[in-house]
């Protein structure tokens, strides 16, 4: 599960990584950055360094003010081609609206979930949302292996099957106190509590400092972060 969540870790580096050049121009067409500011963890100056940061990534395919699930793909592999469960996992996360297309805010507010200063109780929801795949409020067996073999395939790294099953075998005899073969809501926050590491690829130290990356935004604000 480390090695799932690393993952997601880096997947989110490599979003920002592969736009971070380039970017020097004031923020446009950003409506009301103080709300936005209110109802997550960022600063308005950072919401306006995340605003450079989501149009550039949206105009990779279709520029049209979105982010697609191609572009979100662009941004992380420089290739549409490539399958990924977990990259589609992600997308549908921070896809709340289910409509195919990333809105800003939506990017914002799921990104805010890695800031560093953002709630405990946040960042064990979506991790635990991350495995949920059928959306049934609690984590199969199934569900496990599905993330662990594909995060493992997309790294690299080949480990056979029984490996893999005695590695999920361990997960649920700690995890699965009910002994119902699943693993709800209250067993997997037990389980984090009790291994914070689970919980350590869910913070972005440099989500804090993103006005450092694109520090024009500083200068430019139009509006102040008080």
């Amino acid at each position: 599960m480390v090695q799932f969540l690393g993952g997601l870790k880096d997947l989110l580096v490599a979003i920002v990584n592969c736009c971070e050049s380039g970017i020097n121009k004031r923020p446009r067409g950003l409506i009301n950055p103080e709300e936005l500011a209110r109802e997550t963890v960022f600063s308005v100056s950072e919401i306006e360094a995340l605003y450079e940061l989501f149009k550039k990534i949206s105009i990779a395919v279709v520029d049209d003010g979105y982010i697609n699930k191609e572009e979100f793909q662009l941004a992380l592999f420089k290739s549409n081609k490539k399958e990924s469960l977990f990259a589609d996992r992600v997308f549908d996360l921070f896809d709340v609206k289910h409509n195919g297309m990333l809105e800003f805010e939506e990017f914002a507010r799921a990104l805010s979930v890695f800031h560093p200063n953002a709630a405990v109780e946040e960042k064990i929801e979506f991790s635990f949302q991350l495995y949920d795949l059928k959306h049934q409020g609690f984590i199969e067996r199934q569900e496990v292996k599905q993330m662990v073999v594909a995060t493992l395939a997309e790294s690299g790294m080949n480990l056979s099957d029984d490996v893999i099953e005695i590695i999920i075998d361990k997960t649920f005899e700690e995890a699965d106190t009910k002994h119902d073969g699943r693993i709800d809501k209250e067993e997997w926050r037990s389980l984090v509590m009790r291994h914070p590491s689970l919980l350590k690829n869910m913070t972005l130290q440099y989500l804090k400092d993103i006005t450092t990356a694109f520090p024009s935004f500083v200068f430019h604000s139009q509006v102040d972060d008080t």
